[in-house]
């Protein structure tokens, strides 16, 4: 067994945490590439509901920053939406709500991720076109995903 020297080990970590973090960031551009590829798929199961495109759907796999992009990306390409996206890690919910500029005279995001919120055992508010919150009942997200629709529906 061969010994270091101190300045040996301390290279071989610093070059180890160098590549920890190069790794960490092409995993973060690749959960983006993923989610923003999932846009498109997701656009097209949004219902019409009385000329508004309302979507509620988890990605799996990814993470805030993910689900804010998707979620730009979701408005621009719907234009006139109300759309909230979920992602599970590590038993806690990431919530996403986001609505057009035309739609925050009747519908607020943060109203509406704060319903959602509430059934994933959260709460949330934010502004009247995006809202971010939480939740730690991961098991009742389908479930609050469903309704989305019906409360849009009921504001509208």
């Amino acid at each position: 067994m061969r010994k270091a020297s101190a300045q040996e080990v301390a290279q071989k970590i610093a070059q180890v945490m160098d590549n920890v973090r190069n790794l960490e960031k092409e995993l973060a551009r690749f959960k983006s590439k993923l989610a923003a590829s999932r846009g498109d798929e997701l656009a097209d199961q949004a219902a019409d509901v009385k000329g508004v495109k309302v979507l509620a759907a988890a990605l799996d796999g990814a993470d805030a920053k993910a689900l804010r992009e998707t979620l730009d990306k979701l408005k621009d390409r719907l234009r006139s939406a109300a759309i909230v996206l979920a992602a599970v890690e590590d038993g806690k919910v990431t919530l996403i709500a986001g609505v057009t500029a035309d739609l925050t005279s009747k519908i607020k995001a943060g109203d509406l991720v704060n319903f959602v919120a509430q059934q994933v055992g959260g709460q949330g508010g934010g502004r009247p076109d995006m809202a971010q919150p939480g939740g730690s009942s991961p098991d009742k997200l389908p479930e609050a995903l469903a309704s989305v629709r019906g409360w849009v529906e009921s504001r509208l």
